[in-house]
């Protein structure tokens, strides 16, 4: 990343080389899009290939045919740009709430990324029309709903590519904007497609994938907040920090496993409550304190597996037909169908699921007088005070949610167009539930996080680590402790916040990290 003249930074994208922490650092507005010059001259082998085919007449699906099961059906040469706009259009019906605002740059990006390797056989111009699209901070109204994952992400990629011709619309404060009013208050003429460009635009995994790269970001956020929070737990409990010797790790040789052990054993470096543990602990944990290794571990290794297949998605081509400029062969395939991201959407979920079960586990420890050697529920004044009676609730309530949410979706299938796509990935859905599922789990892990320093509170003066008791100050920062029963919901939001922002991620070692 560069910075210009007037610090307004600057990413020169190379195409196929696209890194997650490209992605973040293109989710906010305000900094702007460059392709490297290179790449433009095989986007322009490509792109002369298929002005020959339209030319020539040779019948290509897509460039002079129609589409899905009436690719049958030839298109006379003075209607190919025409048949461009058609295929967008009608493949604009999405429904349901719309995308979040860096959701939709990320797509953006992806589409562009995609289209700059030169295997689509678009025009350049049109690859700089979405650079200057995304440069100008319009964001394209893009419903979350209405694609199955194969033939690519249809509907969503359409409504993104509608805005660029001036149909749709464009978000503005939370209102909608018509695509053609926006672009003219910005000064960009609408784009008329050429052959095969509205068919590129909206075929291809880029909906699916950004979605995914979106769970999968927030899942590194809930996973880093666990860890923080297990740890806590274990010191407000008295757990026995012997259960991450290194040794019993190595036995397992899960990587996962060894790693996450690693993390917990410096979080609780020279912690003084570790002292009184061996004093006044159990001989042995239950299984939420115990087997946090085994499982945080299992699910470090199933986000770190996601992370390389999502890694290798937003770099991926997956529009159909492909075109080699340097054969002239145009390659029929399935590229676009979404397989890939929907499992490992469902994979993601997988440790979701679990991060919050277990989590909610330690919560009724903590707030079980008969197994955490503390006051029942962490209640100053028991019978006045109910103090974290509901908020467990809360939490088994959305533990429970999760469960569901975690079942297979890449599972499903259903044939459309005819019955010509009779094989579906279902992606989309895959990877846009894992929102819902992040924003469960992270409710979870903050009522965690309130309760085990609600928990130290009944263990001071004795300190933890030196990490964990800066991890307190932060939260206590934006949360008291409880000396009465208060309005809970405030708190529990302003932790589920900063659990949002990857506050956390910092006290967590890089080799437990995933999304970089």
């Amino acid at each position: 990343m560069t910075e210009n003249e007037n610090s307004i930074k600057s990413l020169v994208l190379v195409p196929g080389c696209l890194t997650f922490a490209d992605l973040r650092t293109l989710a906010s507005p305000g900094v702007s899009l460059q392709l490297v010059p290179e790449s433009y001259q095989a986007v322009d082998k490509a792109s002369s290939l298929v002005r020959n085919i339209v030319e020539s007449g040779q019948r290509t699906y897509g460039v002079n045919t129609g589409v899905g099961t009436l690719s049958d059906r030839s298109i006379a040469a003075e209607d190919v740009a025409e048949l461009q706009r058609r295929i967008v259009l009608s493949n604009a019906a999405g429904t349901g709430p719309w995308l979040p605002d860096h959701v939709v740059r990320w797509i953006l990006v992806l589409k562009i990324n995609a289209l700059a390797t030169g295997f689509s056989g678009v025009r350049r111009e049109l690859i700089d029309a979405l650079i200057v699209l995304f440069n100008s901070g319009l964001v394209s109204v893009v419903p979350s709903k209405g694609s199955v994952g194969a033939s690519g992400d249809l509907a969503p990629l359409a409504h993104l590519a509608a805005t660029l011709i001036g149909e749709g619309e464009f978000r503005c404060n939370e209102k909608s904007e018509s695509a053609q009013a926006a672009l003219d208050a910005a000064g960009i003429p609408p784009f008329r497609l050429a052959a095969k460009e509205g068919l590129a635009m909206i075929n291809g995994t880029q909906a699916s994938t950004a979605l995914a790269v979106d769970g999968l970001f927030q899942a590194e956020s809930v996973f880093a907040a666990a860890v923080i929070a297990g740890a806590l737990s274990m010191e407000a409990t008295l757990g026995q920090a012997s259960a991450f010797d290194p040794r019993i790790q190595e036995l397992r040789q899960q990587l996962g496993q060894v790693d996450i052990a690693a993390v917990y054993r410096s979080l609780l470096d020279s912690s003084e409550i570790q002292d009184q543990a061996k004093r006044d602990g159990r001989v042995q944990d239950p299984y939420c304190l115990r087997c946090q290794p085994q499982v945080m571990g299992s699910c470090l290794d199933f986000l770190r597996f996601s992370a390389e297949i999502i890694n290798r998605e937003i770099n991926a081509v997956t529009d159909n037909p492909l075109v080699d400029a340097e054969t002239g062969d145009i390659l029929y395939g399935g590229n676009f169908h979404a397989e890939p991201i929907g499992m490992a959407a469902d994979v993601v979920a997988l440790p979701l699921c679990e991060i919050g079960a277990m989590s909610e586990r330690r919560i009724a420890l903590l707030t079980d007088a008969n197994h955490s050697k503390l006051p029942a529920f962490l209640a100053g004044t028991s019978g006045l005070d109910s103090g974290f009676m509901a908020a467990q609730v809360t939490a088994a309530a959305l533990a429970s949610e999760n469960k569901h949410l975690a079942n297979p979706v890449s599972t499903d299938t259903i044939p459309t167009i005819g019955n010509h796509e009779d094989f579906v990935s279902m992606a989309t859905h895959a990877a846009r539930r894992l929102s819902e599922m992040t924003e469960n789990a992270a409710a979870i892990v903050a009522v965690e996080l309130l309760a085990a320093c609600q928990g130290l509170e009944f263990r001071r003066p004795a300190k933890s680590s030196k990490v964990l008791e800066e991890v307190v100050g932060g939260i206590r920062e934006i949360a008291a402790p409880f000396t009465e029963d208060r309005y809970f919901a405030p708190d529990l939001e302003a932790v589920k916040r900063l659990i949002g922002k990857g506050w956390f991620i910092k006290f967590v070692p890089d080799e437990a990290r995933l999304a970089q």
